[in-house]
């Protein structure tokens, strides 16, 4: 490592002068080793190593076990639409993994290269280093994205989301809303049908892999040789069409909780997310505040939900526990609704914070028919009032010192 750190800093006049080779190479360097930057001045300083770079890096490896197992469940679900290794999760459980890596991988690509190109771009025009925000943001763009999204829909979003959503407003640190769900956002509302639907939950491409074991012909325009009993619709369409009932004529709790469906490529497995959770919680790097917050808004306006339920295969009776299980809630929980730039600040306002998105987000995913989710919504929505619930939770603490002061 020591020789490492000689040739980079033997590199460094030499492209010191200009200013995009530069940026480059303070982005790679920064990223292989924490600066060995204080603050100017007399005093006392402290140097701590974990870095923005070294902390965009934790919330990216917590992420993995979400990563591996969405790249195996592109493949599963795509196998079992041909009622092909039916023999349960294991069953071609390689030729699964490959075939979701080879699908999964373009995706990433593409958003990394484009969002890094755009941040390259502006730190250069600014003399600035890379800033490290898009690290996660790269990562979480295609997480929560369906596995069959067109390449060039993946670059847009993500231009419009690092563009319009984050260079406007300063850069890393300066945005107001989350970086990845405004990507998502903007997938949604401008190509809808790509975002929303039960087919796209599964993708029906072939690739290189079914070149290799002799598979060429399963074409996503060969439709008679999907299976006709395989269904790609979500337990959040079956609960909005019959309830609880219908969720349970096609998946079991075990399905939900272990994410044996279609769905976003990272959300599906729940303890896959939660164990992600708990690496952001101790590593001091996630609010365990907004989380908790979260589940028990989740919970309370479910139970209320469930009281003025007309039927029990309405949507609105579908048990408020089992809406934890459903969708997308543990993966917005650990990764969304905790991003430390456009969550709350202040203790209070992160479990003001967390318990409003739990609610708006209970209140869009069942009374809106046209969307059968909730929290990209209510976070973005939350988002916004965030400063706005600081500011009153300071308020409030003025208000009190200032009383017990007087008194």
């Amino acid at each position: 490592m020591k020789f490492l750190r000689n040739q980079l800093d033997k590199i460094e006049p030499k492209v010191k002068d200009n200013k995009f080779l530069h940026t480059i190479y303070d982005g790679f360097a920064t990223f292989l080793f924490s600066p060995n930057h204080v603050t100017h001045g007399k005093g006392v300083h402290i140097r701590d190593g974990l870095d923005l770079k070294r902390t965009m890096v934790t919330v990216v490896m917590a992420m993995q076990l979400c990563l591996l197992f969405g790249m195996f469940n592109i493949g599963h679900q795509h196998f079992a639409a041909y009622g092909m290794y039916t023999g349960g999760f294991t069953d071609g459980l390689f030729t699964k993994f490959m075939y979701g890596l080879l699908q999964m991988l373009p995706i990433i690509i593409v958003a990394h290269v484009v969002g890094l190109g755009i941040e390259f771009y502006f730190a250069a025009k600014k003399g600035h280093a890379i800033e490290e925000g898009f690290l996660v943001s790269g990562m979480l763009i295609p997480l929560i994205m369906p596995p069959d999204v067109p390449l060039w829909m993946v670059a847009l979003a993500t231009a419009f989301a690092v563009i319009i959503g984050k260079e406007a407003f300063g850069g890393t640190g300066m945005n107001i809303l989350n970086i990845a769900l405004l990507a998502r956002m903007f997938v949604f509302i401008a190509y809808p049908t790509e975002i929303s639907g039960d087919a796209c939950w599964v993708s029906y491409d072939y690739n290189i892999l079914h070149q290799l074991f002799g598979m060429g012909s399963l074409t996503a325009g060969n439709a008679a040789q999907v299976v006709d009993t395989f269904s790609g619709a979500t337990p959040l369409a079956l609960a909005a069409k019959g309830g609880w009932s219908n969720v349970l004529s096609q998946y079991s709790v075990s399905d939900m909780l272990w994410g044996n469906m279609g769905g976003s490529i990272g959300e599906m497995c729940k303890p896959a997310v939660i164990l992600g959770a708990i690496i952001l919680v101790v590593t001091g790097i996630a609010s365990w505040q907004i989380m908790v917050s979260m589940i028990i808004g989740a919970l309370v306006m479910g139970a209320i939900l469930n009281g003025v339920a007309p039927s029990s295969d309405s949507f609105l009776a579908v048990p408020f526990t089992h809406h934890l299980l459903m969708g997308s809630f543990f993966f917005a929980m650990a990764f969304m609704a905790t991003d430390p730039v456009t969550a709350a600040q202040t203790t209070m306002g992160k479990f003001i914070y967390g318990f409003m998105i739990g609610v708006i987000g209970i209140i869009v995913r069942v009374l809106n028919p046209a969307y059968p989710e909730g929290w990209m919504l209510a976070i973005l929505f939350m988002n916004v009032f965030a400063p706005t619930i600081d500011h009153y939770v300071y308020q409030a603490n003025i208000k009190r010192r200032l009383a017990r002061n007087h008194g």
